[in-house]
């Protein structure tokens, strides 16, 4: 009997005692190709030397000190690397524990620069369907999950939902990318209209949609035409980079890839790489100042915002990747994991889609590749995937409801940042072995 409330209580689980690189290991003996970094969190696999040292010299220093009487010279420094490394002027910093804490922390932070600016009426947060912004009321009001949002729709604050950026599913015949891209922007700038520009705070978009839609990344310039429709109007840019941030796709910051600078962007995930818990939301300086200038106090904290020791790994862990050079394995690596699905699976009947950006991948299967017809979601495919993939000693990150949050299934790949060529081989060998097991012969809707 466990006295642990875990999140799928009928659900045995094996336990976990030791990781290795980028395998993980259970009290069995047993050993996992960890694939999927957890959720995109363990970019630097497990048991990385230089981040646990990092941790335990901290620990001899101090390892917690409330933020409303001290700041340390570690989370100073964290700041400082954060905001060197961003994009345009996001050069001010605010730590959490976690990426829904740091997406909370982005609405409070827009709702509170508008009422500092004399802005009041601005309460309206457009986010898009099939979005995932974290699992707190605020975050969860603002996702398009809908069978995430369903069970507690009586405690969540009104908001509003656009079309995702999903070219797979979404893209018409004939419809090129900046076609595309500018009729996603014409809808978004329709809807602000519609409320009233005067009214709309932000819009909030993942860069590259994670878990509900599997690594979905904007295609053409559609984030510099939403950019362009939300300056038009005043309207504020929230990227969310949870999971998709801090390297996983390639870049230290995924808008980098497409030219774009939020006016608030947040980070949790790969920021400490799961050797604590962290996240953190970086603002412009605009906002920062209107804070200062204004009230000089912002409304919002947590007791273990800015905690000494979480810092201090996720300044290593940031460390690593850059001293190592990871992020060009990212993009190398990344291009023979889509690569080699393709080859793999380019012939079954049920593989509908190969996409992402670095390592950063999703795979989509269908019951029927012509019509894109989901397969049915009684079949649970997604989690029979998952339970195939342990058993061939891999760890994915499946889903269902892709395309509605019943319909749809995928599974995710975030497998950490120091795989070698070999670690990628053996990983899509043991994902074909389990897709060939559950997904045998073509199966109908």
């Amino acid at each position: 009997m466990t006295h642990v409330f875990h999140r799928n209580p009928r659900q045995q689980l094996p336990l976990a005692v030791a990781g290795q690189g980028i395998e993980l290991i259970d009290s069995t003996g047993r050993r996992y190709l960890d694939a999927s970094g957890g959720a995109a969190v363990s970019c630097l696999g497990h048991g990385h030397p230089r981040v646990i040292e990092a941790i335990k010299s901290q620990l001899d220093t101090i390892a917690y000190a409330h933020t409303s009487f001290f700041t340390t010279e570690v989370s100073e420094t964290l700041a400082e690397t954060l905001a060197q490394a961003a994009p345009g002027d996001l050069d001010h910093v605010y730590f959490v524990s976690g990426g829904s804490e740091a997406v909370e922390s982005a609405l409070k932070l827009a709702r509170q620069y508008f009422v500092e600016v004399g802005q009041p009426a601005r309460r309206h947060f457009i986010a898009r369907r099939q979005s995932y912004h974290g699992n707190t009321l605020g975050a969860l009001a603002i996702g398009g999950n809908a069978w995430r949002r369903e069970p507690f729709l009586p405690l969540l604050v009104p908001a509003h939902h656009v079309s995702p950026c999903y070219a797979y599913r979404d893209r018409q015949a004939g419809e090129t990318d900046a076609q595309y891209a500018r009729r996603l922007a014409d809808e978004l700038e329709a809807r602000i209209l519609d409320l009233g520009p005067e009214t709309v705070a932000a819009f909030v978009a993942e860069t590259v949609v994670g878990a509900t839609a599997g690594a979905v990344p904007p295609v053409g310039d559609y984030l510099k035409r939403i950019r362009a429709v939300c300056d038009k109007y005043g309207v504020l840019l929230i990227l969310d980079e949870v999971m998709s941030g801090m390297g996983r796709t390639g870049y230290l910051f995924a808008c980098e890839e497409d030219g774009v600078v939020p006016d608030i962007i947040t980070i949790a995930k790969g920021l400490g790489a799961g050797y604590q818990p962290i996240g953190a939301m970086l603002s412009t300086r605009r906002i920062y100042d209107a804070i200062v200038g204004g009230s000089g106090f912002f409304q919002h904290g947590h007791t273990y915002i800015g905690h000494a020791t979480a810092c201090a790994a996720a300044l290593a862990v940031q460390r690593a990747i850059a001293e190592d050079k990871l992020l060009a394995n990212v993009v190398a690596r990344g291009e023979q994991l889509r690569q080699r699905l393709r080859e793999a699976l380019g012939d079954h009947p049920n593989l509908g889609d190969v996409r992402g950006r670095g390592l950063f991948v999703g795979v989509e299967f269908v019951a029927d590749r012509d019509s894109k017809a989901t397969l049915d979601p009684a079949l649970k495919t997604h989690a029979r995937l998952k339970s195939a993939a342990m058993q061939n000693g891999l760890l994915v990150y499946p889903m269902g409801g892709t395309v509605d949050g019943v319909h749809g299934d995928h599974v995710l790949f975030a497998p950490p940042f120091i795989c070698t060529p070999r670690d990628i081989d053996n990983i899509v060998d043991r994902f074909v072995a389990s897709v060939q097991s559950v997904l045998p012969v073509s199966v109908t809707a």
